[in-house]
């Protein structure tokens, strides 16, 4: 009888974002394939730079040696079909969701390989808003699509041993053993490409040995998001927030505490307290369990901490970031790295620096005569010869002379009508009070960025906060309509959608 080969090949999808060795991965296994002596066609699909998009390798290996073929060759195909992939490979979380969406991963075939680090896309960085995609639908997408799922955070792995992500990851599929292709056609393909030959192999063998838990624990060990300039505060302040606050809002606050500390020092911490503690006497006297002051605490920090050309300089001279940038670039101890600081502020940064009564004097003249936004200087320096760092330490030192600035003085006031804003709607309603906490959260960023979401925050407050404390509009209705006017003003650049939400709510109060 003859013998009945397979009528499909492997399908095989790799989907990489840049820097992390997709490429290299693909041709490895394709190496590894015709090491075997299996027929083999891969086929890139080039992403977008910048984060936009991955690029996506597809791979088809028929699982019979040429050898047993008798001359016959198998037709393989170079684009991937939905529904007909075997494996999916993806170096990042994010990816998975994406190839999901598309359709390549289904209940009833595919097994998908991934590693649960996040690597921010444009389009999150960019939203006004926590623009961030949720882990835990994209979990939840792939228990329900995926036939088999192996989730781990490969890169917290590569990490800590020194290797590449590509090669733990081609040590997890030849562990799988989805086609018949030995461990040592695997390890034959790395030493072919000459390059890191050891540390790959080292890389390799970890991916193939790695145990992987349960799917739906595999976000559990992630680590939280690092505050990179919230480090240690006063003791005797973070002791000050235990015996003042709510339990909900301890937490938020001394991060808050660490970060003003840093920013101005530890008596702009002291105020920073000072103002939540109102919030929370207000809160507890409605009955409220601190959701609001921890709503409250959160935006208060980032708005008092605004950002200015004091600050920018403080962040670029802060040591720890030369220690990112050479552990990003992987420079070895000893290797001079040089790295080269892009400003362009316009008027309004250089009048927020200037003492309160010239600032506001040149920030009405500029406005008048629409320098505002025509004006822009450009400077380019290195911050890593002495001049340029001393140069922006010099900047950064303007720190002290920050509170009789004209910037410091218009953001004071600003924050003192938003406390007074949420102290009076929690006498009204707790429900509308965190919605106004909450719209704290609008006004953010530098430059033209600032101006434009102070404004939403102002036409919010105009259109439904200061209606609803003056009785005009019922709280319950406000707290809706805040929220949905907050929605779309954190995510409408133009402000097109939160013009047609205040003017629904216009109509209907």
């Amino acid at each position: 009888m003859a013998e009945v080969l397979p009528q499909h090949p492997m399908t095989l999808m790799v989907s990489a974002i840049g820097g992390e060795g997709g490429g290299v991965l693909a041709n490895w296994i394709v190496a590894a394939a015709r090491h075997a002596d299996l027929d083999v066609q891969s086929t890139s699909i080039p992403g977008v730079a910048q984060r936009t998009g991955a690029t996506v390798y597809y791979l088809e290996i028929y699982p019979v040696p040429l050898a047993q073929l008798g001359g016959r060759r198998p037709v393989l195909a170079i684009y991937p079909g939905v529904g007909d992939v075997d494996v999916m490979i993806a170096s990042e979380f994010a990816e998975a969701g994406r190839a999901i969406a598309n359709g390549f991963i289904t209940p009833d075939r595919t097994t998908l390989i991934a590693s649960t680090h996040r690597v921010y896309a444009v389009d999150e960085k960019i939203d006004p808003s926590d623009g961030r995609m949720d882990d835990e639908t994209v979990l939840a997408a792939i228990r329900d699509r995926a036939a088999r799922a192996l989730l781990g955070d490969l890169r917290a792995l590569a990490e800590e041993n020194q290797v590449s992500l590509n090669a733990i990851l081609l040590g997890v599929f030849a562990a799988a053993n989805f086609v018949p292709i030995p461990r040592a056609s695997f390890e034959a393909a790395i030493r072919e490409t000459g390059v890191a030959t050891e540390p790959n192999l080292k890389g390799f063998d970890i991916g193939f040995s790695h145990r992987f838990g349960d799917a739906s624990g595999a976000l559990a060990g992630q680590a939280p998001d690092v505050k990179r300039h919230a480090r240690k505060g006063p003791a005797a302040l973070e002791a000050r927030v235990g015996e003042i606050l709510p339990g909900p809002a301890s937490e938020a606050a001394i991060e808050g505490v660490r970060r003003l500390a840093g920013y101005q020092g530890d008596s702009y911490a002291a105020l920073f307290l000072d103002r939540l503690e109102a919030v929370a006497r207000a809160e507890i006297a409605a009955g409220g369990n601190g959701a609001v002051t921890r709503e409250a605490s959160r935006h208060l920090a980032v708005r008092m901490s605004y950002e200015d050309i004091i600050r920018v300089a403080q962040l670029k001279t802060d040591p720890a970031r030369m220690d990112r940038i050479r552990e990003e670039v992987q420079a070895a101890p000893g290797e001079p790295v040089t790295v080269y600081e892009y400003f362009k502020p316009g008027v309004e940064e250089f009048c927020d620096i200037l003492p309160a009564p010239l600032g506001r004097t040149l920030s009405r003249a500029a406005a008048g005569k629409g320098w505002a936004r025509k004006a822009k200087l450009g400077l380019r320096l290195r911050s890593t010869t002495v001049t340029g760092f001393l140069l922006l330490r010099l900047l950064a030192s303007l720190r002290c002379s920050r509170p009789v600035s004209f910037g410091y003085r218009r953001r004071q006031e600003s924050i003192k009508g938003y406390l007074s804003d949420i102290r009076a709607a929690c006498a009204l309603s707790l429900d509308f009070a965190f919605e106004v906490a909450a719209c704290g959260g609008l006004e953010k960023g530098y430059g033209g960025t600032a101006q434009r979401t102070a404004a939403k925050a102002d036409d919010l407050r105009a259109s439904i906060i200061k209606p609803v404390l003056d009785g005009r509009m019922v709280p319950a209705l406000g707290a809706d309509a805040l929220a949905n006017a907050r929605a779309a003003a954190a995510r409408d650049p133009d402000g097109a959608q939160l013009r047609e939400v205040l003017e629904k709510v216009a109509a209907a109060s």
